[in-house]
């Protein structure tokens, strides 16, 4: 139980640990900021999920130089518009709001 908990607590406090992130994981950072936004704008489900905290942190973490700031950029611009992508066409597909809407319309 103890790896979940910890896991979550990463996932819910993702601007808290994301230097030691940065230091770990060194360039797949980029991939999970994009996961991250991409998971927060596309599915309406996850607004737990830390959104302009973690890019406050990361564009301090960007500042400091250990983060290339068109990386950066790059992942949060694309990860809002492909979220924002998916969102809208889960929300156009009338299959899709019978099974999360019960065909209420």
């Amino acid at each position: 139980m103890e790896p979940l908990s910890s896991f979550i607590s990463i996932i819910l406090h993702l601007d808290i640990y994301l230097n030691q992130i940065v230091l770990e994981y060194k360039n797949t950072t980029y991939a999970i900021l994009f996961f991250v936004i991409f998971l927060e704008t596309g599915l309406v489900a996850m607004p737990f999920l830390p959104g302009d905290s973690l890019l406050f942190a990361a564009g301090a973490i960007a500042a400091l130089d250990t983060l290339n700031p068109l990386w950066l950029d790059s992942a949060a611009f694309n990860g809002r518009n492909s979220g924002d992508t998916v969102n809208y066409w889960i929300d156009a597909m009338p299959a899709a709001n019978c099974i999360l809407w019960r065909c209420v319309y």
